[in-house]
């Protein structure tokens, strides 16, 4: 990982996972309010930089062994406390509350300024590249446990 991949996909922490994101035009409805369907994309990049930073992109995850590893979001539950706006800057955290078996939990929040405006719960189902579920690798669950809440 060189270093500007490092500050694009936000640093390890003693708790999990931290990302800063901008808040763009795009992301924003006719109010210049995020519109709520976009706080999903910043909780996926939360996500998918955690596991860059954790070592465990997913590309290189689906193709590890002969089964693959494929994450999917299962269930995910979405607090809106406050609306983000056009130019803010936002802090996306993310911290394992679980990982074996064959999911894990993560709790994710949308900080501005130390504000919280987005409490999620995601629980993340683990399969194989044929949509079957499968056991997490001891492994890999250990990478996400090296940073529990």
């Amino acid at each position: 990982m060189n270093e500007h991949s490092f500050l694009l996909s936000g640093e390890l922490t003693e708790m999990g996972h931290r990302l800063a994101q901008r808040v763009y035009y795009e992301d924003t409805d006719f109010s210049g309010l995020v519109y709520h369907a976009r706080y999903l994309h910043f909780l996926e990049r939360g996500r998918t930089d955690y596991l860059r930073c954790l070592g465990c992109e997913q590309s290189t995850l689906l193709s590890a062994d002969e089964e693959g590893l494929v994450f999917v979001v299962h269930r995910m539950e979405i607090d809106f406390k406050q609306p983000a706006r056009m130019d803010d800057i936002l802090t996306i955290e993310t911290v394992t509350e679980k990982a074996g078996g064959a999911k894990m939990v993560l709790s994710q929040e949308i900080r501005r300024n130390g504000t919280l405006l987005i409490a999620a719960k995601v629980i993340i189902a683990v399969i194989n590249k044929h949509g079957r579920p499968r056991r997490l690798p001891e492994s890999v669950a250990e990478k996400f446990l090296s940073h529990p809440k």
